[in-house]
């Protein structure tokens, strides 16, 4: 019985386990995880009592937390018929209707499309910041309509940062204090802390500026902070919404440059929301939105050449 609960844990029942279903399984299993794990034959049926009747093929009774059966891996965000209206009496005004998206861990992923296309509610949706009206949102195989706010405040902590236009910084604290504050809500001790603002202030090479209030900054200086700010928790995700918009062409360039070395270095996903074709080359897909519809997705050189 211990063995059925095991399985009907899984979501997996034997009637639809088959033999070839399991080919490559090793891919996501440590060798060392198979050796003495329990075993269970691939079933054809299974009584009431928990008796199991099947081939002479054996396979693990204990499933990765990402199995074939179960979820890929490398998908961080997954959007399913997802929608977003607001109510005015008795009609909805539609912002975003029936997006369907992945994007892969890793992925530089850039959202364009005129003014009003919703391109930034989908960015806030992906963000946690709204909820969709209909859909589902799904984040490493998580329903997010599920979470708590809780969950969404540990999500927003150490898994996802936010970049932008108009930097939000703290206008009271200093550079080093505005870079900090993230790493206060997560309850870092004094010393730690101060080791990891000091590595992002010298990666950054905005050492010299860390006494200095935002209003002593140019606007690059400022972005740049928002920046470290936003990945000083090492997030896994990086949300920009139009995070060049503000500055100068020169400027632009720099936080873009930083950008790709944040995707291809650190190996964070991005998504940002741009109406700037050159910012849209620093990234890997282009998913174009008009009047709420996903009107396209396509690699970038493909999207490019078309434009």
């Amino acid at each position: 019985m211990e063995l059925r609960k095991r399985l009907a844990t899984e979501k997996i029942h034997p009637n639809i386990i088959q033999q070839h279903d399991f080919r490559g399984l090793h891919e996501y299993w440590k060798p060392h995880a198979l050796d003495n794990a329990p075993f269970v034959y691939t079933g054809l049926s299974m009584s009431q009592s928990g008796h199991f009747r099947g081939y002479p093929t054996r396979i693990p009774a204990v499933f990765p937390l990402y199995s074939p059966l179960t979820s890929n891996p490398s998908i961080m965000i997954q959007l399913n018929s997802v929608s977003k209206f607001f109510r005015n009496s008795l009609q909805k005004t539609y912002v975003l209707r029936n997006i369907n998206l992945q994007i892969q861990a890793g992925e530089f992923v850039t959202i364009m499309g005129p003014s009003g296309a919703g391109k930034s509610t989908l960015l806030n949706i992906l963000g946690l910041l709204e909820q969709p009206s209909e859909g589902e949102y799904l984040f490493e195989g998580m329903a997010t309509q599920k979470f708590n706010e809780r969950k969404r405040s540990d999500l927003h902590k150490h898994q996802i940062g936010f970049v932008f236009q108009a930097y939000h910084l703290i206008d009271e604290l200093t550079v080093y204090e505005n870079i900090e504050t993230p790493l206060l809500y997560k309850n870092i001790k004094s010393q730690e802390r101060k080791a990891m603002v000091a590595e992002i202030l010298d990666r950054f090479q905005i050492v010299a500026k860390k006494d200095l209030f935002p209003h002593q900054l140019s606007g690059g200086q400022q972005q740049l902070v928002g920046v470290a700010r936003a990945i000083i928790s090492k997030p896994k995700l990086l949300l920009a919404d139009e995070p060049t918009g503000n500055l100068h062409t020169r400027q632009g360039k720099e936080i873009m440059e930083l950008f790709s070395r944040l995707n291809k270095e650190d190996g964070i996903t991005i998504v940002q929301v741009t109406h700037s074709e050159r910012n849209a080359a620093y990234g890997d897909r282009i998913i174009e939105l008009v009047d709420g519809w996903m009107e396209s997705d396509k690699k970038v050189e493909d999207s490019l050449a078309q434009s």
